[in-house]
């Protein structure tokens, strides 16, 4: 699903209204004042207005959107930091990469292919496991990582296809909890080129198509970036878009799926919340796991679904991910500000701008710079973005 920046017209830059209260001039200091910047010189224009200790009242975008929250303090940025008591992600030296590599892959064989999407949803989404048996040594991996796949057949050139590289969807015990398969979540790629002929991915195809028992040749794991805090306190914000619930999912059956809380030893005790964009709801890709989990674990789990054709932002437009960041912007910083919140993020490039532009202008609300924050977040290993 392609999910576009929020809205402007082509070639105009996206504008901000900032109310501003105490701003003085010649000597004299003036009542509110509305002062209108683009988004590129949003930062700077409230680091300024810190510095002359005016007072932030409310920062809204020109083109309608609802105010984001006004800030009751004059605005500081914060810096983020990670206290010594706080447990990284997994220990990195303990997490397998690269145990099978394009010129001796592993052969795995499919057990299942099956859709994930209702009647009318759009395009073609399969779930695929592949038994992990018999390998030397041992095709394994943790929640977070990636495996690549090399499609049967020749390219265009004759030369064997390249691998393609997805998401795991399975925790690391697999789905029948046996440690020995690896699931998968796939969209058939489909797009038409310039002469207007419709076209499919090669490997999504092959995929989407392939039958239980057939042999496939795998590499990896791959990925340090997607990977889970220890901390069984920490606090989880997901961000995810069509097939990149993929990651999501292996987070969420390790936190609540009782098998899995049984075999990992590891008992979640934190808030994880999870924004799911779709174009239908009929796209809703695991979406009975996850009201079930809303529904066992009230206090742990929050499910926000932003679902493009069906739903409206404040707007009148169709509501986007973004949209719903910026109408949860006070609660999503107040648990960023918890030293143990991460965010994740994963699903189509064109995601990332709009997410962006409104964290930006949620922080800047609060007297935060986005540029100088997010930074922060990513060096104190709280910001994971994994985008295609």
């Amino acid at each position: 699903m392609r999910v576009p920046p929020v809205s402007a017209a082509p070639g105009t830059p996206r504008m901000f209204a900032i109310e501003v209260a105490g701003m003085s001039g010649a000597g004299v200091k003036r009542s509110n004042e509305v002062l209108k910047v683009s988004y590129d010189q949003l930062n700077s224009v409230m680091r300024n207005i810190g510095r002359s200790g005016a007072r932030i009242l409310r920062v809204t975008p020109i083109d309608g959107t609802q105010p984001v929250a006004t800030p009751t303090t004059p605005p500081t940025p914060a810096p983020v930091t990670t206290p010594a008591a706080s447990k990284p992600a997994t220990a990195h030296a303990q997490v397998p990469v690269n145990l099978y590599k394009p010129k001796n892959p592993f052969v795995g064989t499919v057990t299942e292919n099956y859709s994930l999407l209702q009647d009318g949803a759009i395009g073609r989404v399969n779930h695929i496991t592949f038994n992990l048996e018999g390998g030397d040594p041992q095709l394994h991996y943790v929640e977070g990582q990636s495996i690549g796949i090399i499609p049967d057949g020749e390219d265009a050139k004759g030369k064997p296809h390249k691998l393609r590289l997805y998401s795991i969807a399975s925790t690391r015990h697999g789905d029948d909890m046996a440690d020995n398969t690896v699931s998968l979540c796939v969209r058939q790629l489909e797009y038409k080129n310039e002469a207007g002929e419709q076209i499919y991915g090669t490997c999504s195809t092959f995929l989407c198509d392939i039958e239980p028992g057939a042999k496939v040749k795998i590499t990896g794991p791959v990925g340090k970036e997607m990977l889970l805090p220890e901390d069984e306190e920490a606090n989880v914000i997901m961000l995810a878009t069509g097939t990149g619930i993929a990651p999501m999912r292996t987070y969420l059956r390790r936190m609540f799926e009782a098998k899995e809380r049984e075999a990992n030893g590891w008992k979640f005790r934190g808030k994880a919340w999870l924004f799911m964009g779709a174009p239908k709801t009929a796209n809703l890709l695991y979406d009975e796991d996850f009201l079930r989990y809303e529904s066992e674990y009230p206090d742990n789990f929050r499910y926000t679904k932003a679902i493009s054709r069906e739903q409206q932002n404040p707007k009148g437009g169709r509501m986007y991910i973004q949209d719903r960041v910026t109408e949860y912007a006070d609660e999503i910083f107040a648990m960023i500000e918890d030293p143990k919140t991460h965010v994740y993020m994963c699903g189509l490039r064109g995601m990332e701008p709009g997410i962006d532009e409104a964290m930006t202008a949620a922080a800047a609300a609060k007297g935060l710079d986005w540029a100088e924050l997010r930074p922060q977040l990513k060096k104190a290993e709280r910001w994971h973005v994994e985008t295609y």
